[in-house]
């Protein structure tokens, strides 16, 4: 699905604007609904207002004069009593042949599924969304208005941000970064390299506001991997900490996301988050202009072969994820405040669009989790009166797993992510903590986060659902093989089609065009089922993905380093299922001759080179790696040997 090929990435100037016309070709743009379901979207559309936005934009207004135009000279047509004809030399007038207005396809309100178009329509309401193509995300999240008061709560310190300070810290902050010596400029990208901090959310809407495009890397990367991830997006400025400024490569001018500067901070240290904070907003600072269709984010998709690639996405595909976001959790005019704690990456698609932008517009308190230990989870819960919880499957097992309840206040929901539950763990979760609902939730980096969702217990209760399709959402589940549209409870690969999906690969038009189709349907690589009832069910991964804790893992990546060992001579790394982390990578290697390298030789060998999470935990060794007649690795047949022992 993917290409095999590597490009090589020349270095480009040092101020590269990230631009669709830029890279190998023009980056796919998806493409509107069905004609139905674009009717609807587009009157949900118009019947959203933000405060202080102009909604009605040019082009809408012309193909609302259009559509006027067709109307009248339609009806004069027929006023004017149809065509005329001649019959004996006498003309006559015959009455107009009636026009059939033509009806949707028809959609089986049980599953979604529409035979016409050997299609999935979300069962879902779609959410509204602003028409006016002169936004950006971040000025959509500023004008909603709500009745909140708490932003942001650092769960360590008990620092609180208000709604107040923080959109002043925003601005102030845009300021600064658009004056010299930063000169943060559109299209240029923006490194943030960070744990959770009540910061990132600053630095993330301060650069998107200016028309910048935020890459994030994880912090336990290590620096060879953040040095290939700068290389190819070519960032202008990074944020990080203190402790970070190490793993960045020379050359990056950094805002440090510190209070302040301290003697010892090397030249490359430009400035940090509390000085350009504190900069006072400029109301008539020149703004570009950034519209719905500019890019937002470029976040590092991991695939099956090669390196990972950047996900463009635009502020389109964020104001739209914002909005079922929103929906989603019933937030939208609540005069109930809710505390979601952040135990997601904010560099992570999820937690990025989540809780560094998304629930900031809706009145919501993020406590901000810097890192994850149980005890200081559960304190932060009972402190600051936390009534929603997002969590990746190895800590609901934990919880689960522990002797006795455990203290968690006021908590209401608890939303799993990254692989569908098993009912032996939802059930036992609600027996042990009956007064807690568990939602669960579908997507990717590629679909700006959620795709498909349970949204509330009963939803849940399908078990091994991944739920249902997401509003605003349209689905097709496709024969890999024969490339055919299949109907109701038939496997295929999963194709989503909706207004947050990616405009495309990073100056990669190759992968791009292998994932987007021209009409705007995203092809996910996971093989699903959608049931009689509309829910999706996730049954594979083409993509051979290892999931690891939520975070991402490619094989190939691997199996390359494992390869430069000089006591190796083939390799497939292979996902192993774990209790506790879900999969971790496991290696069969094959010797090379008068070789006598152990597992642990080898486990040692790539802990040195990677990140925590990319480890591999488990090695055999084999005589030879399975391979199709092309060449491709069998990866199929050794996971079935690897768990048989099971």
């Amino acid at each position: 699905m993917f290409s095999r090929t590597c490009r090589t990435l020349s270095r480009g100037p040092t101020s590269h604007h990230l631009n669709a016309e830029e890279g190998d070709g023009d980056l796919a743009t998806p493409t509107a609904a069905c004609t139905s379901q674009t009717k609807q979207r587009d009157a949900g559309r118009r019947s959203l207002t933000p405060p202080h936005q102009p909604l009605a934009s040019h082009d809408q207004q012309s193909r609302g004069g259009a559509t006027t135009r067709r109307g009248s000279e339609s009806r004069e047509g027929r006023s004017a009593g149809g065509p005329r004809e001649t019959e004996g030399g006498r003309q006559i007038t015959r009455d107009p042949i009636p026009l059939v207005a033509m009806a949707p396809p028809a959609v089986d309100p049980r599953s979604g599924y529409c035979a016409a178009t050997r299609s999935f329509r979300s069962k879902r309401a779609d959410v509204p969304l602003p028409a006016d193509r002169d936004l950006d995300v971040v000025t959509f999240l500023a004008s909603r208005r709500h009745a909140g008061t708490v932003a942001l709560v650092d769960a360590a310190t008990g620092r609180r941000v208000t709604f107040a300070e923080l959109w002043r810290a925003v601005a102030g902050a845009a300021t600064a970064l658009a004056a010299p010596p930063l000169s943060l400029r559109k299209g240029q990208a923006a490194l943030v390299v960070s744990p959770n901090s009540v910061h990132f959310p600053v630095a993330a809407l301060a650069a998107m506001s200016l028309g910048a495009v935020l890459t994030t890397a994880n912090p336990l990367n290590t620096p060879a991997e953040i040095a290939k991830q700068v290389a190819d997006a070519r960032p202008v400025l990074a944020f990080t900490t203190r402790d970070l400024l190490p793993k960045l490569p020379a050359g990056l001018r950094v805002v440090l996301l510190e209070p302040e500067r301290l003697p010892s901070d090397p030249d490359a240290v430009v400035a940090t988050i509390g000085e350009i904070s504190a900069t006072t907003p400029d109301p008539a600072r020149r703004r570009e202009r950034v519209t719905q269709d500019d890019p937002a984010t470029l976040l590092y998709s991991s695939g099956t072969t090669g390196p990972s690639k950047g996900v463009v996405a635009t502020h389109r595909s964020l104001i739209s994820m914002v909005q079922i976001i929103m929906t989603r959790f019933r937030l939208e005019g609540s005069d109930r405040t809710e505390a979601f704690l952040c135990t997601v990456p904010m560099f992570h698609v999820y937690g990025l669009v989540a809780f560094a932008t998304g629930l900031l517009g809706c009145g919501a308190t993020i406590v901000v989790l810097s890192k994850y230990e149980l005890p200081e989870m559960l304190r932060a819960i009972n402190e600051y009166g936390v009534t929603y919880l997002p969590l990746v499957p190895p800590i609901l097992v934990a919880m689960v797993a522990h002797p006795k309840p455990l203290p968690l206040g006021q908590l209401r929901k608890v939303l799993s992510g990254g692989a569908p539950l098993s009912k032996e763990l939802i059930e036992g979760f609600r027996e042990k903590y009956p007064q807690v609902e568990i939602l669960q939730g579908y997507g990717l980096t590629e679909s700006t986060a959620i795709g498909a969702s349970t949204d509330s217990a009963e939803e849940s209760r399908r078990y091994g659902t991944a739920g249902l399709l997401s509003p605003n959402t349209e689905a097709k589940i496709v024969d890999p093989d024969t490339g055919e549209a299949l109907p109701v409870n038939r496997t295929g690969e999963l194709w989503i089609r909706g207004p947050y999906v990616m405009k495309g690969y990073f100056r990669n038009t190759e992968a791009t065009q292998s994932t987007l189709t021209p009409d705007g349907w995203l092809k996910t690589g996971d093989l699903c089922y959608i049931d009689e009832d509309g829910y999706l069910f996730v049954v594979d991964r083409l993509k051979e993905l290892i999931k690891y804790k939520g975070y991402q893992v490619p094989p190939a990546e691997l199996e390359a380093l494992l390869l430069t060992h000089p006591e190796i001579a083939d390799v497939a790394v292979i996902p192993f299922p774990d209790r506790e982390v879900g999969q971790f990578p496991m290696a069969y290697v094959v010797r090379k001759k008068g070789s006598n390298l152990s597992g642990r030789d080898v486990m040692e060998f790539v802990a040195k080179q990677v990140a925590p999470y990319k480890k591999v935990r488990k090695v055999a060794f084999v005589t030879e790696i399975p391979k199709n007649a092309s060449g491709k690795i069998l990866r199929k047949d050794l996971i079935k040997l690897a768990t048989s022992k099971l």
